[in-house]
């Protein structure tokens, strides 16, 4: 395991939050602000250059005319879509509850967290017909003016997410944010095809350039970044990172901005995990966003940037702004602006070192030839020992072999030692029985010697029989 601790890649916890010092979480895509403060910045930006706009000189003055009939057309188009969905041009403000609205509450109150299904179920219900008729007339508007720009878009369904939020009100805050979490589901699960990757912006070409420049930092190694492994073999065969890299490659084919972040979430939790059995140590927030930026230049997810902005516009925004989610999120970004900006000091390397691995795209001789010495070695040393065990082996089954042929030649010794005493057992008995019968009138000591006599040389027979 390295040892090193060393952080090439250092974050703190201020630098994760809003530069208005808010308390939320910021954003590298909004220039460090959370969603709140941008859309707020941005507003006063827009009415800084009417301003300015309406107090030139009159040398610009055609121009200007033209620039601000192009932003009343726009502004004008805007107002119409909001004035086919609210009747009116903004969002009305929240009324007091009707008995119908008090019974579609009550329905909605006894729904349980993560029921979508019942949600909809609700939602075709006659007490929820008024909320339906909305949601439908909103989406349709939606798909009406999908040319508008989608900054325009984004500005309508964060509209629409206000205005739903107060008429979700009497219900306590958590309950709040689940009805929210289901009408964003269903708003932007069929809007997807309208406004994801839009003509109007280049999401596409930026997706294609952040490709192509995680493809070129392919040779980048997780201990130029600092990411502990297990040990280097497991680093080759088997990558403890897989489960996080499948998770966020998995974000492209989801729909809804929240699953999305729940894709996000997944790869920080396995992020975590893999740390936690690689480390000794607990993991910090150094080695968070170092594994993350690992997982992400291994997996090179399809269309990152694109998937990103998505959730950055039509996106709840308390899901980026606080809580897990938007600390993960923030992670993210902060990730990919790292790549974006990479260098030779933030690896630990020299311009001209990186320089020259961006140019060859091979990976530095100095970690990766080290990495395969070492799994060569440990290689050599497994397979020398599996030699001296083939050799123990050998000579125990050589030992084996001849005491089991020691065995049997003991065994077939006394085999014939008990064949021969009962060979001789067998002919006294019938010399014996032949005497008998046949009434000898030999005196008991020359029938010792007659017995004696005869087992000589049956002995002498069978040793003779035994030799031949």
């Amino acid at each position: 395991m390295w040892t090193d601790k060393q952080r090439g890649i250092r974050v703190s916890q201020a630098e994760l939050l809003c530069t208005n010092s808010c308390g939320y979480y910021g954003n590298p895509a909004w220039q460090g602000f959370c969603s709140k403060c941008w859309r707020e910045r941005n507003r006063k930006d827009e009415a800084q250059r009417q301003e300015t706009s309406q107090s030139s000189d009159g040398a610009s003055l055609s121009f200007y005319k033209f620039e601000e009939k192009k932003n009343i057309e726009k502004g004008s188009r805007v107002n119409t879509v909001r004035r086919l969905f609210w009747g009116g041009p903004s969002p009305p403000k929240h009324k007091e509850s009707t008995e119908s609205h008090s019974n579609s509450m009550k329905a909605f109150h006894g729904l349980e967290p993560g029921d979508f299904t019942g949600f909809l179920k609700v939602l075709r219900s006659p007490s929820s017909q008024q909320l339906q008729s909305r949601c439908t007339s909103f989406l349709n508007t939606i798909e009406a003016y999908h040319h508008l720009p989608v900054q325009k878009q984004s500005d309508l369904v964060q509209d629409f997410y206000q205005n739903m939020a107060a008429y979700f009100s009497s219900l306590p805050e958590s309950q709040v944010l689940q009805m929210m979490e289901h009408l964003e589901k269903l708003i932007m699960t069929r809007l997807h095809k309208w406004v994801f990757c839009h003509d109007s912006v280049d999401d596409e070409q930026k997706d294609l350039a952040l490709q192509r420049r995680i493809r070129s930092l392919n040779w980048v190694t997780p201990r130029m970044l600092s990411v502990p492994f297990p040990d280097e073999i497991t680093a080759i065969t088997k990558d403890p990172y897989l489960p996080a890299i499948t998770a966020i490659i998995e974000m492209d084919a989801k729909r809804a901005p929240q699953d999305k972040l729940a894709c996000v979430i997944k790869c920080s939790q396995h992020v975590f995990e893999a740390l936690s059995t690689s480390n000794s140590e607990p993991a910090n927030a150094d080695d968070f966003l170092s594994g993350l930026i690992y997982v992400v230049l291994k997996a090179n997810p399809p269309r990152l940037h694109s998937n990103m902005q998505y959730v950055i516009r039509f996106g709840l925004p308390h899901s980026l702004m606080a809580g897990e989610s938007g600390y993960y999120f923030t992670n993210l970004s902060c990730a990919v602006a790292f790549i974006e900006k990479l260098d030779g000091p933030a690896l630990n390397l020299s311009q001209e070192e990186f320089d020259g691995y961006m140019s060859s795209g091979r990976a530095p001789s100095g970690h990766r030839g080290q990495e395969r010495h070492r799994v060569a070695q440990s290689t050599q040393h497994i397979l020398e020992e599996l030699k001296v065990r083939q050799e123990q082996l050998d000579q125990g089954a050589n030992a084996l072999k001849v005491q089991l042929q020691q065995w049997v030649r003991e065994v077939d010794t006394k085999v014939d030692e008990a064949q021969l005493r009962s060979t001789l057992i067998q002919k006294d008995l019938t010399a014996q029985c032949e005497l008998a019968q046949s009434g000898s009138s030999l005196v008991p000591g020359q029938q010792q010697q007659h017995h004696q006599q005869q087992d000589d040389d049956g002995i002498k027979e069978l040793v003779q029989n035994t030799h031949c």
